[in-house]
């Protein structure tokens, strides 16, 4: 016998990470099962529902959403006391009232104060611009980490930053290694010759983490925003970011990643590196194009240092046969690895369907569902609107993942998992239940560094464990998928 109690409040509001870690903290405590606190926007519903709870009353985008799923009423009583406590417990360190130590209360206060350097933006993104265009004004470089940037804000940012000499990183740059410090999700390196210009996030990462793997630093990884290099933008960071490394000492190659790029914006960036000093590696996503781990691979080459064979990790016990209806299923934290995937897939088995498709008439319905091939990208803008990220929070993921592993027309199972600063501690442990319980194979690429806090090994190891295929390279977890599925349809 159990307890549900589902509620909405007005009047409190937090960001989407500390209520992750609310949620985290009450599903903990003793006497509950289950635990929601969220912004009640569609998403969030939507993961209400599928952890079986009956919708609440009334909802709006600005209230909070309380669920929970407890062993008695009193253990629900417990619980609500709990979630009053962390939300409304004041967060000041000790001296802080005192007037003299008060914080900043604007960046270009900051700047003032201590002089302007680099400002590293993650407010909801509808305020972004403006603290953004603040940090501008006061001479400082700046990281939008935010998603939900309009495309004309970006190119006001960017217009701006230009005439100050001052580059923007994103909007929605995940992942930047500046003095060799990681900022975003971000991994534990060494300091060595390859600088990064990225207009993506977990491409970088799976570049950076390749590098680390053959036991090659870098110099510095400048993320430019996934639309960089669109038509619109136009470059216009890439443009600067390259010029930065080149006049770097510590750079002797550059690599520029980008998930597929507007044609005419690469040519030009093509035309801008042949003017440069220092070579450049391009390692952009498309049809014909190298994958990612290839183009790593040259660039090794380019330096003189060996390749070496990328880590995997073969399932243990039991082989699982791939499915009847033999449909590829792919949910991704990652939109670059999401589109690697696809277009490696999409090579041997035609369309596939997705919310970040490659052509216009692959795109999935709003439902998110397709009787035929499909890869999610869980991380994209429509996503993540009042949620954290999936690499912070992969709830929404994995919800998905256990029903795609639960459908008979699912025939393997393919995905991410993403090491590192910022990430989710231990992305392994809520997989794992999953994973042990799929009918079917499951293949996971595994993008981390050797001295990543969640211990790289270590979580390679327990997913293989629980039966999945482990790789360190997205495009060979692809490639052995591909294998597996035409393997299994000649049975």
């Amino acid at each position: 016998m159990t307890a549900e109690r589902v509620l909405s409040r007005r009047g409190l509001y937090a960001d989407s990470v500390s209520l992750l870690q609310v949620s985290q903290a009450v599903a903990g405590a003793a006497g509950v099962h289950q635990a929601l606190v969220a912004m009640a926007t569609e998403l969030n519903l939507q993961l209400l529902a599928g952890m079986g709870f009956d919708q609440p009353a009334t909802s709006d985008p600005n209230e909070l959403l309380i669920a929970i799923r407890a062993a008695d009423e009193d253990a629900i009583g417990t619980a609500l006391e709990l979630i009053e406590q962390l939300l409304t417990a004041p967060a000041r360190r000790a001296g802080e009232d005192r007037a003299d130590q008060q914080p900043p209360r604007t960046i270009s206060s900051a700047a003032r104060g201590h002089g302007s350097g680099l400002a590293l933006i993650s407010v909801p993104g509808q305020h972004a611009f403006t603290e953004s265009m603040d940090a501008l004004n006061a001479g400082c470089n700046v990281l939008v980490f935010s998603d939900n940037v309009t495309i004309e804000q970006e190119i006001a940012l960017k217009d701006a930053a230009t005439e100050r000499d001052l580059l923007v990183m994103g909007p929605d740059c995940g992942t930047a290694v500046v003095d060799g410090v990681g900022l975003g999700f971000s991994h534990t390196l060494d300091r060595g010759p390859v600088g990064l210009v990225a207009a993506s996030g977990t491409g970088a990462q799976q570049v950076l983490c390749l590098l680390d793997a053959a036991g090659v630093g870098v110099s510095a990884a400048l993320g430019v925003g996934g639309r960089d290099l669109s038509e619109q933008v136009a470059a216009r960071s890439s443009l600067t970011a390259l010029r930065w490394l080149d006049e770097d000492p510590a750079t002797e190659l550059i690599m520029l990643v980008s998930k597929p790029p507007a044609g005419p914006v690469a040519a030009r960036l093509r035309a801008a590196a042949s003017a440069l000093r220092t070579p450049v590696r391009f390692a952009l996503l498309g049809p014909g194009s190298p994958d990612l781990t290839t183009a790593t691979e040259d660039a090794l080459r380019q330096l003189g240092r060996p390749v070496p064979a990328w880590p995997s990790w073969p399932a243990q016990g039991a082989t699982r046969p791939v499915g009847r209806g033999g449909r590829l299923r792919g949910l991704f934290c990652g939109g670059t690895l999401c589109d690697e995937a696809m277009l490696i897939a999409s090579a041997a088995l035609g369309e596939i369907r997705s919310n970040i498709a490659l052509q216009p008439d692959w795109a999935l319905p709003d439902s998110l569902r397709h009787d035929g091939h499909w890869m999610i990208d869980f991380g994209e803008d429509a996503l993540t609107r009042g949620r954290a990220h999936p690499m912070i929070d992969p709830s929404l993921r994995n919800e998905r993942l256990r029903e795609a592993a639960a459908d008979p027309a699912t025939g393997l199972l393919l995905l991410d998992v993403v090491l590192g600063h910022g990430a989710h501690p231990d992305p392994v442990a809520d997989l794992l239940p999953i994973l042990e319980r799929s009918p079917v194979p499951v293949l996971v690429s595994l993008i981390g560094a050797r001295r990543d806090p969640q211990d790289l090994a270590a979580s390679a190891g327990r997913l293989a464990e629980a039966g999945a295929w482990v790789f360190g390279s997205n495009a060979a977890a692809t490639r052995h998928a591909l294998e597996l599925l035409t393997e299994g349809a000649h049975r």
